[in-house]
């Protein structure tokens, strides 16, 4: 097992997960800028790089989710309501090939480039693919920072194995400590890297 943290933001659906996961980003992403202004950057490396999801939302309701390369800004919509598809869970038909042309190449790239891994979610849509499922264990094995965000109720094997990791820690994003959190995470990061 590596010594870099393998950090997984989990918190029920809405409870500020990706907001949690965005503001300790940005602090790593300022930060780092800092040291690179004074140093420079000899490895020449992205600060962070994977995939990030967002709900894709009109007139207030949420209507699918899609996923967002970090670092080349490619996107695909993976769930959606209107999907006309075999595939569905939670009422949105998944699109699996979107989520594997955005979120495989994105992830292979964070594993080998990036000083910091960052897969956002792990969850309901995602874990219906094999293939990404199989790329996020890889990417598991890669010891470097690494952060995630995973849905509470799944019990996907590979959340069970991201629960169990030595190397991991799980931390619950809850109204009350969701100022917090993400400097906590960020302390926890900062330890080893």
């Amino acid at each position: 097992m590596g010594i870099h943290p393998k950090i997984g933001i989990t918190g029920l659906p809405r409870s500020g997960k990706s907001a949690v996961m965005e503001k300790v980003l940005e602090m790593l992403t300022e930060e780092r800028s800092q040291e690179i202004k004074l140093r420079g950057n000899p490895s020449g490396k992205p600060i962070i790089a994977g995939l990030r999801t967002e709900p894709i939302i009109e007139s207030g309701e949420r209507l699918g989710y899609k996923v967002i390369d970090i670092i080349s800004g490619e996107e695909g919509v993976i769930a959606h309501k209107e999907f006309d598809s075999r595939l569905r869970v939670l009422g949105y038909g998944l699109d699996l090939e979107a989520l594997e042309r955005v979120a495989i190449p994105a992830i292979e790239y964070a594993k080998n480039e990036s000083e910091v891994l960052v897969i956002d979610e792990i969850g309901k849509f995602t874990v219906e693919s094999e293939k990404f499922v199989n790329c996020v264990r890889g990417a598991l094995e890669i010891d470097k920072p690494t952060l995630l965000t995973l849905h509470k109720k799944s019990r996907h094997p590979l959340l069970q194995d991201i629960r169990r990791r030595d190397d991991g820690r799980i931390l619950e994003v809850t109204p009350v400590n969701r100022a917090l959190l993400p400097y906590k995470i960020h302390k926890l990061m900062r330890e080893t890297y």
